[in-house]
């Protein structure tokens, strides 16, 4: 995603003001601290994994709270409770002399975000500084959103989003923070409570509160991060309760850092029956994956008829948002019969194709083939369409044709039978 990055100059082009410092040095100065004070808390890389794959998909960077005595007050600032978005952009700068080309999960505080675009102005210029794009940063609120006016902090939410940021909530489950605001503010992803992750496999109330906030994360569009994970125990609710990102001790060391070159962490397998269950339901869909034709989901269906002209083989054109999450599927024979009906193209052409599209019919890249054929099958009329291939955060890479799979599973059932 940022292999056009140049680390070697994400830093050293940048020089702040005086007058006003784009970043807070207390908190993590590469450079070394003023004599005689006590240095800050060097920043922590905690890579987020898919559990399915066992891949680092994104970088939480957090700062421990520095030591107190320095400039400012006592305490120092950490990562929730420093001023402003200095905290935010430390981690933005760490992960830069890191050499940390994933996607980054940064903290910022809610009072930071109510307080309006002018407050974040060192961000943006970090961010360009960094020669990073704000869709490969995800915002994780924390910190007193309930003591903040609730207006200003969606205002300060969508003033973010808009940038291209995306919007997480973190602490979910212990948090002062009003469940209804997670609806409004449609967040891209819920980050648990670590109490909830350590409580939640032995304490049954804990465990029907942490399903209860995941039921909650998919009716809102949200993907649910699960941190602390600890030991296998809690790695087993967590995949029970149907989360597949989660970061922790059991899955990465304490000193892991990205510039180590291992963006792949050991995920310890579930049981073994279930490893034999999965295992004879064929392959992956992603080993029978095909590129995917796009649109963004405001086309109109002239533009698509332009698209399934142009190629014949061609068979569906799948409708995206602005962060390549399908948002709608056609197929091409019901599209083109449709457009060369009576009036077809006087009435549709220059009106949105979504009005034509149907549901996509989404599976992750993980599926295994007989699991995606009972997807393919859920609806008579649509059995032949093809299944739009979405990874862990819900973007599209490609399609499978039906056709592909019904050749695989015949192929798993006649070794079978041997």
């Amino acid at each position: 995603m940022t292999g056009d990055h140049d680390p070697a100059t994400m830093v050293r082009r940048y020089t702040p003001a005086a007058a006003a410092p784009p970043y807070d040095q207390r908190v993590y100065s590469p450079e070394g601290h003023p004599p005689g004070l006590p240095g800050p808390a060097a920043p922590r890389f905690l890579p987020v994994v898919d559990l399915d794959t066992g891949g680092a998909v994104a970088i939480e960077v957090t700062a421990e709270r520095a030591s107190s005595g320095g400039p400012g007050g006592p305490g120092g600032l950490g990562v929730a409770g420093v001023a402003g978005v200095a905290g935010t952009v430390n981690g933005l700068l760490a992960a830069a002399r890191e050499e940390a080309l994933l996607p980054l999960v940064l903290p910022i505080s809610a009072a930071a975000v109510a307080g309006g675009s002018a407050g974040h102005a060192s961000l943006h210029e970090a961010m360009r500084v960094c020669n990073r794009r704000p869709r490969e940063v995800i915002l994780v609120i924390e910190g007193g959103a309930a003591s903040v006016e609730r207006t200003a902090l969606l205002s300060g939410i969508d003033g973010l989003r808009a940038a291209g940021y995306l919007i997480a909530f973190g602490g979910i489950g212990t948090a002062a923070l009003p469940l209804d605001l997670l609806a409004d503010a449609s967040p891209y992803v819920i980050a648990l409570s670590p109490d909830v992750v350590a409580r939640g496999p032995r304490d049954p109330r804990r465990g029907a509160l942490a399903e209860s906030l995941v039921r909650l994360a998919r009716g809102v569009g949200a993907h649910v991060l699960a941190p602390g994970v600890r030991d296998e125990t809690q790695l087993a609710a967590v995949r029970g309760w149907g989360i597949r990102l989660a970061q922790g001790p059991l899955l990465a060391p304490s000193d892991w850092r990205p510039s180590h070159g291992y963006n792949r962490v050991h995920v310890p397998l579930p049981v073994p029956e279930a490893a034999a269950v999965t295992a004879s339901l064929g392959p992956r869909v992603q080993e029978l994956l095909l590129p995917a034709v796009t649109l963004p989901a405001g086309s109109t269906a002239e533009e698509v008829v332009a698209v399934l002209s142009a190629e014949p083989s061609i068979t569906s054109v799948i409708l995206v948002d602005e962060y390549q999450r399908p948002q709608g599927s056609i197929d091409r024979s019901r599209f083109l019969l449709f457009m060369a009906g009576a009036y077809g193209h006087a009435l549709h052409a220059k009106k949105s194709a979504a009005r034509l599209a149907d549901t996509a019919k989404i599976v992750a890249k993980t599926t295994p083939v007989i699991a995606a054929m009972q997807v393919a099958g859920q609806d008579n009329a649509r059995v032949y369409d093809d299944l739009v291939v979405v990874d862990e955060v819900g973007r599209c890479l490609g399609v499978v044709r039906v056709g592909d799979l019904l050749r695989h599973a015949a192929d798993l059932q006649s070794r079978s039978a041997r």
